[in-house]
């Protein structure tokens, strides 16, 4: 099992792999092309990005490899035959779900200990790779604009020999006031020796600048300043960096992508206490505020120098404080005019303090999810692997599908589900609509149910792909189950009328007699103390379906007919709860949870009864066509 499990693996991790790395390079194409980078940077950065695409590859390999693998089983029909052979789905598993086991566990420390370093390494040299200069590429017949404030026009290019005919400089290095503009017949660029600078020699041609604020003398747009120029060569040195300057890794090692996951618990731990310290300090400074121009508390300084702060008694009125009498009493104009200036520059004041306290928490606090969205990940990539294999593997056991036609395709849509809930997820506690553990963990919670249910079905043999499993279940559910029974070609044992006659009898009896012994609606406490008695309701069900299989024996098509009529009828769990069971009583005793169930069962056990009274009705019909024989 390993030696076909390894090798898919293998491939399919570095196909997946490869197409992760090529989506980064197209999300950063513009940063890396014209920079004139070596080979060694860019292989160091693919080497480097392609380790922190392992979080997305990881899972998409064991979940495409583990498909493929038990397809092929199931396609060669190894799997029936390991079947027949009393080997359990679980005993063929048991070790890719060792070796699964052991890749979750490196991944842990992989994510805890080469991540880390890999994108500190990576974000660093894509910046620095941003910020380096472009090649300098001077097209012609149009302004180039890659020399900082020059700007560049060519007539012609000598692609030999790289002269530069026709030429025309706006050079603002200076600053606007200072410009100026040179025209040249030829030209021609070199670069320095230590990549700093650009030497541009031009020949024959003619120089005008701007002399504003040169002189110190007054000038108007009238009176404008300048100087003219004219030579036969001439040499103007720019500063161009075209070196490649790498950056220092320690300012992303700082950042949550740079830490593990002590580091990371112990940055969490400093941001949470600085964040209530701020609240706290907020607090403080409203209790201690001024409460109508009344200080909260007082100092009492003593003669020895001593000081000793009190709170202010309450003020205790012996009658209702007539504001607008004390405010407007003396009518004065002024007095109230600067009383509401104060109080208006107080008001903006304590909103501006209130604003900035604001924003600061708010960026605190986006700092702090984004620490804990980070350590979330270093645990999440461990299980989404072992949910993609128990996804992968029973799905490939039942479609019985390998190569790379279906299992890809299946593959694919799985994994795009996953990456879209993963993103909804961690944007959503980025952003604090959700706490962080629920929008990390929002995809594994909503896929493990999935990988539970595959496997049970795989395990049990179930048709999940069966379409006519899936149409049952919908026609039972909206109660439009109906027989398709045809007269047969071949009969191997007649049908003896007499004998299907007493058959119904015995069948009435039962249908009576259950309907007799629950002709209504059970209460709370009886559905919920075992409802219909599982054994009298599978005793009805098998004397119809053998009274319906025998008399389906005969050559009669108006028979037939009548017996199509006949409902099917199902055992289903929820006309009988396990009375003895934990689960029964818990939900008997949590009503919340209780009463929803019991009146869905009611539902269901109404639909039972009236089925049965369908049967009742049934029986004398069929006896007449039984009787005409």
């Amino acid at each position: 099992m390993l030696r076909s499990f390894l090798p898919l693996f293998a491939m399919t991790f570095l196909i997946c792999t490869f197409i992760v790395l090529m989506q980064f390079l197209w999300q950063h194409i513009n940063d890396l092309v014209g920079k004139g980078l070596g080979m060694c940077v860019m292989a160091e950065l693919f080497f480097y990005a392609a380790l922190s695409m392992v979080p997305l590859a990881l899972p998409l390999a064991i979940l495409l490899a583990s498909l493929m693998t038990f397809g092929n089983l199931g396609e060669s029909f190894e799997l029936t035959a390991l079947k027949a052979g009393g080997i359990s789905l679980f005993r063929v598993m048991k070790p890719l779900i060792g070796l699964v086991i052991a890749i979750a566990i490196g991944a842990f420390f992989f994510q805890n200990n080469a991540l880390p370093v890999a994108q500190a390494r990576m974000w660093t040299l894509l910046k620095s790779m941003k910020q380096k200069s472009p090649e300098l590429d001077i097209v012609e017949g149009e302004f180039n604009y890659q020399l900082p404030n020059i700007n560049i026009f060519v007539r012609e290019k000598n692609r030999d020999t790289g002269v530069l005919y026709g030429v025309m400089i706006y050079d603002i290095q200076q600053g606007f006031e200072r410009s100026r503009v040179i025209l040249a017949d030829s030209a021609t660029l070199t670069m320095t020796p230590d990549k700093t600078h650009l030497y541009l020699t031009m020949h024959s041609g003619e120089m005008f600048e701007n002399l504003r604020d040169a002189t110190g003398v007054h000038t108007t747009a009238r009176n404008q300043l300048y100087r003219s120029e004219e030579f036969d060569m001439k040499q103007v040195m720019v500063a161009f960096d075209a070196n490649f300057n790498r950056m220092d890794e320690g300012d992303m090692r700082s950042l949550y992508i740079g830490k593990n996951v002590s580091e990371l618990t112990h940055s969490i731990d400093s941001l949470k206490a600085r964040l209530d310290s701020i609240g706290a300090d907020v607090g403080r400074s409203l209790a201690d505020s001024k409460m109508l121009g009344v200080d909260r508390y007082v100092t009492h300084v003593y003669p020895d120098g001593s000081e000793i702060v009190t709170e202010n008694p309450p003020v205790v009125m012996d009658r209702p404080l007539d504001v607008d009498s004390i405010f407007y009493g003396d009518g004065q104009i002024e007095p109230r005019r600067r009383t509401f200036t104060m109080a208006q520059a107080n008001i903006r004041q304590k909103r501006m303090e209130n604003i900035g306290r604001s924003l600061y928490m708010e960026d605190e606090s986006k700092i702090l999810r984004r620490h804990g969205i980070e350590l979330q990940k270093k645990f999440t990539l461990s299980l989404a692997c072992l949910i993609f294999f128990f996804i992968g593997a029973p799905l490939g056991a039942i479609i019985r599908k390998g190569g790379l036609g279906m299992p890809l395709v299946i593959s694919v849509m799985l994994f795009i589900v996953y990456y879209i809930i993963d993103n909804t997820g961690m944007k959503m506690a980025r952003d604090g609509a959700l706490p962080v553990w629920q929008g990390m963990w929002l995809s594994s919670a909503i896929l493990l149910p999935l990988g539970i249910f595959v496997t049970y079905k795989a395990v049990n043999d179930s048709g999940v792909f069966n379409a006519d499993a899936y149409k049952n279940l919908w026609r039972a559910l909206l109660n439009r189950e109906k027989r398709e029974l045809a007269v047969k070609e071949v009969v191997i044992e007649d049908m003896d009328p007499q004998r299907a006659a007493q058959m119904l009898e015995e069948l009435r009896e039962s249908c009576a007699g259950f309907i007799a012994d629950y002709p209504g609606r059970q209460d709370y406490r009886a559905y919920w103390a075992g409802g219909y008695p599982s054994r009298t309701v599978q005793e009805v069900i098998a004397r119809l379906e053998h009274a319906v299989s025998y008399m389906a024996n005969s050559r009669s098509g108006t028979l037939v007919a009548a017996l199509n009529s006949v409902p099917l009828l199902h055992n289903y769990r929820i006309l009988h709860p396990a009375p003895d069971s934990a689960l029964s009583k818990a939900m008997c005793w949590f009503v919340p949870a209780g009463v929803p169930a019991w009146i869905v069962a009611q539902v269901w056990q109404r639909r039972f009864r009236r089925k049965l009274m369908t049967v009742l009705k049934l029986i004398p019909e069929i006896n007449k066509i039984l009787e005409n024989l």
